[in-house]
């Protein structure tokens, strides 16, 4: 199919289509769109994942608007679909973030471009560091507190690289509490910088409920963003394992 103007409502995959060297076409994405930060300016913004105008992207009538199952909403992709080509990706693993690469590199028309992506990100992800699993419990939010189940591609990322999530009986984003966190006893509790930006303050809130697990915070792009950002994240994550091994 020809995909000349190209709307995203996806953050990762907005970087990705740039980095595929498909920048020139994307004619509208999110606010939350901020990859790649030296090109994403000039790029009109649509709104939010969540609430997308959809009158400002019928307005720029696109060949393709590239969505998520989790990011945004099925009454908007529905909407949306009435009138124009919507790929809607689903992506709760590392495996399906590769699939979602391929098929965008298919569909866009650049299938060399994408294959080599795919590979070098393989690469990198051979080059875990071999530590034996640490139960972890990971945050993304706080008040209520809310983790990780074992469906959500953060999920996967910590199993890859030898992470025992305690929530991994939940699904989706379960609410927990500190006590109850208290009891699960995680070897190390991550503290994502996203969505929730979790600061130094809140190590001693969980240390203190937590006293015998280790507290960090982390970059949640490491964890959540998929695309071209794996290759920038993997690179982090092999050196980071390394270092709390």
């Amino acid at each position: 199919m020809s995909s000349n103007r190209i709307v995203s409502l996806v953050p990762s995959l907005t970087e990705l289509l740039f980095d595929l060297g498909l920048g020139h076409r994307v004619v509208g994405r999110t606010r939350f769109c901020i990859h790649p930060e030296d090109k994403i300016g000039r790029v009109p913004i649509i709104g939010g994942t969540k609430n997308p105008n959809l009158e400002k992207i019928i307005d720029l009538n696109p060949d393709l608007i590239i969505a998520n199952k989790e990011e945004n909403r099925k009454e908007d992709v529905e909407e949306l679909r009435k009138n124009f080509e919507v790929m809607v990706t689903e992506i709760n693993t590392i495996d399906e973030a590769l699939f979602a690469i391929h098929d965008i590199g298919w569909t866009c028309g650049v299938q060399e471009l994408a294959k080599e992506l795919i590979e070098d990100i393989q690469g990198l992800m051979k080059k875990k560091p071999d530590e034996p699993t640490m139960t972890a419990a990971y945050f993304i939010w706080r008040d209520p507190w809310m983790s990780v189940g074992h469906d959500t591609y953060i999920h996967s990322v910590l199993e890859h690289w030898n992470f025992g999530n305690v929530y991994a009986d939940e699904i989706r984003y379960p609410k927990t509490t500190l006590y109850e966190l208290s009891l699960k006893k995680p070897e190390i509790i991550l503290l994502s910088s996203e969505p929730y930006p979790f600061k130094e303050k809140h190590i001693k809130e969980v240390s203190d409920a937590c006293p015998g697990s280790n507290v960090v915070l982390v970059n949640g792009e490491w964890f959540s963003w998929y695309g071209s950002r794996m290759v920038h994240a993997l690179k982090n994550l092999n050196i980071f394992r390394r270092a709390i091994a």
